[in-house]
């Protein structure tokens, strides 16, 4: 489990607006929190409704590998899960590029940008 990947993640039971469901997650934790034996992970959750008035906020994923649909990262939903609510992972691992878009759109949803 590394940051960068893509994983399934339990995200169930949801309150109110928060994304629910069992779904794509991006791995946003850092490496070294997780390779130390961290129980939790820090995750960005994906969705499969890809709308283009959300970019440049929502960052595209196309399919590869084993994510089977094009998704987009949601970095305003940012979640910590217990390691026990991921699951069939790595389904794919995002590029630099990828990565750094994200690291941007989480910064600005964060207010740090």
């Amino acid at each position: 489990m590394k940051r960068g990947e893509v994983w399934i993640g339990n995200l169930n039971p949801n309150r109110g607006a928060e994304t629910g469901k069992i779904r794509p997650v991006l791995i946003v934790q850092a490496d070294f929190l997780t390779q130390q034996g961290s129980e939790t992970v820090v995750v960005l959750p994906l969705t499969t409704q890809v709308r283009s008035g959300k970019e440049p906020l929502h960052v595209t994923i196309p399919a590869r590998d084993r994510l089977r649909e094009t998704c987009q990262v949601m970095p305003e939903q940012p979640r910590t899960l217990d390691r026990r609510r991921l699951d069939g992972g790595p389904l794919t691992t995002l590029s630099d590029s990828e990565m750094g878009r994200v690291e941007k759109s989480l910064l600005a949803v964060l207010g740090m940008f």
